[in-house]
């Protein structure tokens, strides 16, 4: 691990010295909801021709009427777009005024040779990637009671992906809880969660119930940055990078969307076979080296795993399977209900609403997920998470927020837990507890009957 860890390094001090970053001054992210089929038609033309990042929805095709539009527009093309819509009697708003701004107020990197020792590490603050792979050389140190880290593939630019395996020591088989953060570059907030969620485990294991219980049961498998290519780049030259750093054509596009590129209908709805686009599926199921990783691990431990989860961001949504059909999972009622509870859950603590439901239903259709893939494959309890906001910032969130989203988020997530708890270790202690009294009492019976 030493000699991935160093390359890793060096890696990134040459793309940090080479890098020249991609500005956004005076570029706006416009809200807009369609009213009729014909505004519809010219929000997907005008998209489309002008090669628009969506930020909600993130394909054209999910553009309906009465559903907001969230649309990043350069400042070259911005009074031109207005005008359009003005012309086609498109109402607007102005959700963030100048995107270059909303980028500056988020933290910057430290020194490379600055290191943060665990003592303090900043959970508040958004953290590249050097210092994340400090960080996780620190926690198995400091934890290797309980952690251990795990070597889960190599990007397309040869960094090491890892996984935390975290859990109590035990002579008997455990099941898992899977999460991954960070498979979409921008997303930072998600990446934030997955470090602050680590920290929850083995700060609280042995005062919080739900993790007490849970740990002597299950192992949890927690990537905490999948895309790191696609991270590193939206830290070093493009801050709303979304996808990987693969290379088609030639090297005239780059990135392959890794959550378009699982086997899961792989490239039949909502993806594109446009390497230029956002949601370009690569050039088959699991062709990216990041996406192909998990698929080895997870498939190969499928029968485990009790729980699936990725996290994103935005749009404040639990997502169950499926994208690519409408079709309920073979547990959707189940799903549905303990996502229901984590939601209420997550309201509690700040007031926080999410929206429950199948992609296909609440959000748009989509083939390729990690999601849909995992549900596949028969793992009973799939989720993805949306985290904040609605769009006020975007993928930009503000550090001043990533507390209360990591907290709410947090609940939400033991929520699932609990129930796995009670469903799956429960009825097993019960059965425990039956069986030993009858082995006690049974020879006491015996005698009175005699």
């Amino acid at each position: 691990m030493g000699h991935l860890y160093s390359f890793c390094i060096l890696t990134i001090l040459t793309l940090v010295g080479s890098s020249v970053k991609v500005q956004y001054h005076g570029d706006q992210v416009l809200k807009i909801t369609p009213q009729t089929s014909n505004h519809v038609e010219f929000l997907q033309d005008i998209c489309n021709q002008l090669h628009l990042d969506l930020w909600k929805p993130d394909i054209t095709a999910a553009i309906l009427p009465g559903k907001e539009v969230h649309v990043h527009v350069p400042f070259s093309l911005l009074q031109n777009v207005k005008e359009s819509f003005l012309q086609n009697n498109i109402s607007y708003e102005v959700m963030i005024p100048d995107v270059q701004k909303v980028i500056q107020h988020q933290t910057m990197a430290a020194p490379e040779n600055q290191k943060r020792s665990l003592n303090n590490f900043d959970y508040t603050k958004y953290h590249p990637m050097h210092e994340i792979y400090d960080w996780m050389t620190q926690i198995r140190e400091e934890y290797d009671d309980i952690v251990t880290l795990h070597h889960l593939g190599t990007t397309y630019e040869q960094r090491p992906i890892f996984y935390f395996k975290i859990g109590w020591p035990s002579d008997q088989k455990k099941k898992i809880i899977w999460m991954d953060c960070g498979i979409h570059a921008r997303e930072w907030i998600s990446v934030a969660f997955c470090q602050w969620f680590i920290r929850e485990i083995l700060e609280n294991q042995h005062s919080n119930p739900v993790l007490n219980k849970a740990l002597r049961n299950i192992d949890f498998y927690i990537v905490p940055v999948l895309n790191i290519d696609g991270f590193i780049y939206s830290w070093t030259t493009d801050r709303l990078w979304r996808k990987s750093r693969s290379s088609h054509k030639n090297g005239t596009c780059y990135g392959v969307d890794l959550n378009r590129n699982f086997d899961a209908q792989w490239c039949s709805i909502g993806a594109s076979e446009n390497c230029s686009t956002l949601t370009y599926c690569g050039t088959g199921p699991n062709s990216e080296p990041e996406s192909a990783a998990v698929a080895d691990l997870v498939g190969s431990l499928k029968s485990e795993i009790l729980c699936f989860l990725t996290i994103h961001s935005y749009s404040q949504l639990i997502l169950l399977p499926y994208g690519y059909t409408k079709d309920p999972s073979k547990n959707h009622d189940e799903m549905l209900t303990v996502a229901e509870k984590a939601a209420a859950k997550l309201q509690q603590r700040h007031g926080t609403t999410y929206q429950v439901g199948s992609s296909a239903h609440i959000l748009y259709s989509s083939s390729g997920s990690s999601r849909d893939w995992a549900a596949d494959l028969g793992i009973n309890f799939v989720y993805t998470f949306e985290l904040r906001d609605n769009g006020t910032y975007g993928f930009e969130l503000p550090e001043n927020q990533i507390k209360p989203t990591c907290e709410e988020t947090t609940d939400a997530v033991l929520t699932i837990v609990d129930y796995l708890n009670e469903k799956y270790f429960n009825s097993a202690n019960s059965l425990l507890s039956t069986n030993l009294w009858i082995n006690l009492c049974l020879p006491f019976i015996i005698a009175i009957y005699y």
